[in-house]
């Protein structure tokens, strides 16, 4: 089987946008509430606002969670002193995130499974909801299975599954003679895996920006062609079709509900927030803004053509801007200078707070 190299990382990011920008409609993409609600959030956009002081937070102790997967997360056990990023709850503008209820959560979930589909960024989440649940019920039996690519806890007193399938690229990585080879047109693999789940919640933007090292795939399948590599941007908008396709063949959307994570930002380079030369490192308060001073990022308009242009209803957890403005949310140098994932307690709970506003307005 031959192959052809087909490399570059930026030249077609603005055609791709373009396109997103020219496909996008209303018929799949559902933002900050639900399309048509009747509730008080829905005329609020619950992705626009800021983060205000509470003596309240957090909202549990990292040190009575013993869900959490890596000690990278607990930024309190790995040594970071200063404790003001743990205090800072997420404002809408016109109207207020209900307050998390785990009680009320295991309820309203009782016999369902809720899977986190991505890559890191979607353990983060996960293991930030286990946590909050925890929190809520310290006395139930969480009980860990592991089946690759899957890690579920079993919540037993309410028969609650909450599961992370590693799928960083959404689409099959499959095992052949020259290689591992991303297939963008496929997920019959994956999607064997996520039919089973009632609460779906997709990620996957941070590893179409990786090279070579470390990732899981040594060749791109792209139609009939494959190649040692292509522009990334435009197979992430192949990829994103291929599942958007997916979904809009498998899910019911009476029995299903599927999300969309935003685009996860990280906080290495400084000049995006005004201080060219810094990085998360020694960050200790969120930066206080009515915009991005770095901007969006560019991808965003990729994923909302893809969402747009759906026949099912995805709901797009639009966490992008409130998270560029948590610059101090990182593990940093407490965690080899990881600007990448959060520390938990942190960010994470407030993107679970707007999963359960959502599944609390979308009905």
């Amino acid at each position: 089987m031959g192959s052809k190299a087909r490399i570059g990382f930026g030249p077609l990011l603005f055609h791709c946008v373009l396109l997103a920008l020219l496909v996008a409609s209303s018929h799949g993409v559902i933002v900050g509430s639900s399309k048509g609600g009747s509730g008080s959030l829905a005329r609020c956009n619950l992705f626009q606002g800021s983060w205000v002081y509470d003596e309240s937070y957090p909202l549990y102790d990292s040190a009575s969670c013993p869900l959490i997967s890596t000690i990278d997360f607990d930024c309190r056990k790995s040594g970071r002193p200063d404790t003001k990023y743990l205090k800072y709850r997420w404002k809408p503008d016109g109207c207020e995130l209900p307050r998390f209820n785990g009680k009320d959560f295991l309820e309203r979930m009782r016999g369902k499974t809720i899977m986190f589909v991505g890559d890191s960024i979607s353990l983060n989440q996960r293991d930030s909801l286990l946590c909050l649940l925890h929190a809520a019920a310290p006395n139930a039996k969480f009980k860990r299975s592991y089946k690759n690519p899957v890690t579920s806890y079993r919540i037993e007193d309410y028969n609650i599954t909450v599961s992370r399938c590693l799928a960083q690229y959404l689409v099959d990585i499959v095992p052949e003679k020259i290689g591992n080879v991303m297939r963008l047109n496929s997920v019959q693999q994956n999607g064997q895996i996520w039919l089973g789940a009632d609460v779906l919640i997709f990620n996957s933007f941070l590893w179409w920006n990786r090279t070579n090292p470390g990732r899981p795939w040594d060749y791109i399948q792209d139609g009939n062609e494959i190649l040692k590599d292509m522009n990334h941007t435009e197979a992430m908008a192949k990829a994103l079709n291929t599942w958007a396709r997916w979904v809009d063949s498998n899910i019911d959307p009476k029995t299903q509900k599927v999300f969309y994570f935003g685009l996860p930002p990280i906080h290495l380079f400084g000049e995006n927030w005004g201080q060219p030369g810094k990085t998360c490192v020694g960050q200790t308060e969120p930066l206080m803004a009515r915009t991005y001073p770095g901007g969006p990022i560019p991808q965003e308009s990729i994923v909302r053509g893809v969402l747009g242009s759906m026949a099912k209803p995805v709901y797009l957890l639009d966490i992008t801007f409130l998270t560029q403005l948590r610059k101090d949310g990182h593990p940093g140098r407490y965690s080899g200078g990881d600007c990448t994932h959060w520390c938990l307690a942190g960010v994470p709970d407030t993107w679970n707070l707007l999963l359960n506003a959502a599944l609390l307005e979308w009905n």
